[in-house]
């Protein structure tokens, strides 16, 4: 099911739609002016009832472009040629099959209720179809929408686009945006999906080429999304995973199977350096020193820097959520002799972290990033859907880490998954990124940690845009 569910864009969404939304959703592309363009629907709505319309258009101006062209017969010319020109029958029945998996991968008991818009064959909505195509959909439909009607708002100025990647080790994750007039971000599209690309590369230290498969299907989505956006190249950046796995060649021709650049794989200084930029940017240097933690899949970083956006010391060490789950964890829940064995783990990095980053007693603000500590955070506030609005910069106190890492290790991975802020996959190492956190949290005497939805994502985008 999708993940956000922001308060905010609910009510935006409200207005548009002239009546409340009758399921869940996330939005998937904005507008430059920051309203949902499309919205990600969950298979089912409130009650429990198929929703086969996983994206849909709500900027009115873009449905009032495209009522145009149904007003003007194009779904019957469309019809037309789809029973008598076998290669754009082929290109549409393609984008309902992308649909269905698309859907299928928020509910697999959902592939069979059709494609784009819930149509098995034939074209019966092009809101629908544009809707897909800005999604990422390959939509032969969806695109040819998008030349007639686009662009739907005059250019605001000369702002540059970029679309970056984030390919980590559990999670794959794409950022398009542009820069602000205050120096920020504007984002027009913002998706994470884990992929659990580094599966068994601590143990084997080599990628699993179904593990690549079930990537590549993601980021061609995203590669299509950002062209849809009209920014042509993507910037891919790989961290742990790829760079610890001897046959990261695998991975690389993936990437250019779908675009001609090459994807950029890391060091960890360099991720550290990014991640610092992304999580810190924007905060009052009054508050400096900065320690952040950035808890990965693969490996973890710990970065002091007294400005906010640049690093000074900083050390990426060899632990991270899929890293110590493979490492310590074998029943479901931890039995108590692993989560001691996660423990001492866990304690061993410190060590090194404590003496590569000398200036990390000395920090006054702790940042934590990644889907740990904003899923803690979730969990502590009693969310009943992840809002990253009201999970940004806000204060996680130690008390509460540890209470909901004491909730989650009692969990099974099932229980842990049913909770509604808990990302699909992230369930199943959760535990072991708390144990970091928690760990970092009381050897180094931290009492709060401002918890940032903003991380090494939009380090990229910053990174891209010529800042920090």
């Amino acid at each position: 099911m999708p993940g956000e569910h922001r308060a905010s864009d609910v009510e935006v969404v409200r207005g548009q739609l002239g009546r409340p939304p009758t399921t869940r959703f996330d939005v998937i592309v904005r507008c430059a002016a920051g309203h949902p363009l499309v919205i990600r629907n969950a298979a089912f709505d409130a009650a429990g009832a198929p929703f086969p319309t996983t994206f849909w258009l709500t900027c009115p101006d873009a449905v009032a472009a495209v009522s145009r062209r149904e007003a003007d017969g194009e779904i019957g010319r469309l019809n037309e040629r789809y029973e008598f020109n076998a290669g754009f029958r082929e290109a549409v029945d393609r984008a309902h099959t992308g649909a269905a998996e698309e859907r299928a991968r928020l509910a697999p008991e959902a592939r069979s209720w059709g494609g784009v818009g819930g149509t098995r064959r034939g074209i019966k909505c092009l809101h629908a179809h544009y809707a897909n195509h800005l999604a990422g959909g390959d939509d032969v439909v969806g695109a040819s929408v998008a030349e007639a009607v686009e662009p739907i708002h005059p250019a605001a100025g000369s702002a540059e686009r970029v679309a970056v990647v984030d390919q980590g080790t559990h999670s794959c994750r794409l950022l398009v945006a542009e820069r602000g007039r205050d120096g920020g971000l504007v984002e027009l599209a913002n998706d994470m999906v884990i992929t659990a690309l580094g599966t068994g590369v601590d143990a084997k230290g080599a990628l699993d080429p179904e593990a690549v498969t079930r990537n590549e299907r993601v980021f061609a989505r995203y590669v299509r999304r950002a062209r849809a956006l009209g920014v042509p190249t993507v910037r891919v950046t790989a961290t742990s995973a790829v760079r610890d796995a001897a046959n990261k060649d695998l991975y690389v021709a993936s990437v250019l199977r779908h675009t001609d650049t090459e994807p950029r794989v890391i060091d960890g200084s360099e991720e550290a350096r990014l991640s610092f930029l992304g999580g810190t940017y924007g905060l009052a240097e009054d508050d400096g020193p900065f320690l952040l933690l950035d808890i990965g899949g693969g490996s973890t970083e710990f970065v002091v820097g007294r400005v906010p956006g640049r690093a000074e010391q900083r050390i990426s060490t060899q632990m991270g959520s899929v890293r110590l789950t493979e490492r310590a964890i074998t029943t479901d829940p931890p039995a108590p002799a692993e989560l001691d064995r996660l423990r001492r783990l866990v304690e061993d990095r410190l060590d090194e972290a404590e003496v590569a980053v000398p200036e990390i007693h000395t920090a006054r603000t702790f940042v934590a990033v990644s889907g740990t500590a904003t899923t803690f955070q979730a969990v502590a506030l009693g969310l009943d859907h992840d809002d990253p609005a009201l999970i940004h910069r806000t204060w996680l106190t130690i008390r509460d880490a540890e209470r909901v890492f004491d909730e989650l290790s009692r969990m099974t991975t099932p229980e842990r998954s049913t909770l509604p802020v808990m990302a699909p996959g992230r369930g199943a190492v959760i535990v072991a990124g708390g144990a970091i956190l928690v760990a970092t949290m009381r050897r180094f005497g931290i009492r709060r940690a401002l918890v940032s939805e903003d991380d090494i994502l939009q380090g990229l985008a910053y990174d891209a845009l010529g800042v920090g």
